[in-house]
């Protein structure tokens, strides 16, 4: 088996083309995984779907009548295995969980080695400029699409403050923020009132962040957008 065999060097070549223009896509926006990942996800995609292709190549002390050629088992191995690499780029950071977008972009770029590796070139470079495109729209997508903000509150108070929970409520509306349930807890030596308030935005942020300064109750308070 000659590893320049346009059979098995096109394949290669397009499965690290194709995993890097993703990944430097990705690396540009300082994902969890970047370039090399999403070449060596790529990669050894091909890399096991042309063994399943060429399977009679290594086999050569096997009969032929024996041999039965299924790629397809292994394509469902290796987009299950890839499954548990793009299950830890996915973690919360507090109000927000990121990684999402860079699990699918993993899980996208599996399909397109494999794609690769069977010689489906058309649906692979089909395959990979849609994914740029994709990926590359979200900042187009998040200015234009509509979306539902929303953030976490969290207001202190010291201990001998005359705030109630109505009198908060009214805090939150002076800013246009609409509250959900709102929770309280009396620690040793402070009142915390805490909600999730919708209508979120920069203008409404600072709108409550001044009431909250010149407020000479409040010893401390966290507001902490929601990314959507």
């Amino acid at each position: 088996m000659n590893l320049f065999d346009l059979d098995l060097a096109l394949p290669i070549l397009g499965a690290i083309v194709a995993g890097g223009i993703v990944g430097a896509e990705r690396e540009y926006r300082a994902s969890p995984a970047g370039f090399r990942t999403h070449i060596l996800v790529s990669l050894s995609c091909a890399l096991l779907m042309l063994a399943a292709v060429h399977q009679v190549r290594w086999l050569s002390d096997t009969p032929d009548d024996i041999i039965r050629i299924d790629p397809v088992r292994m394509a469902h191995g290796v987009l299950t295995g890839i499954g548990f690499l793009c299950g830890g780029v996915i973690f919360r950071e507090g109000f927000n969980v990121r990684g999402l977008t860079t699990a699918a972009s993993l899980w996208s770029t599996s399909s397109l080695g494999v794609l690769f590796g069977v010689g489906f070139y058309s649906l692979a470079i089909g395959g990979t400029v849609a994914t740029l495109l994709v990926l590359t729209a979200v900042t187009i997508s998040d200015r234009f699409l509509p979306q539902r903000r929303h953030a976490l509150v969290k207001v202190r108070y010291d201990r001998g403050s005359p705030v109630s929970q109505t009198a908060f409520r009214s805090l939150l509306a002076d800013a246009h923020l609409h509250p959900s349930s709102i929770r309280q807890q009396l620690k040793d030596d402070y009142l915390e009132f805490s909600t999730t308030v919708a209508g979120d935005n920069e203008e409404k942020m600072e709108l409550l962040t001044s009431a909250l300064r010149q407020d000479a109750h409040v010893v401390g308070f966290d507001y902490v957008p929601h990314g959507t």
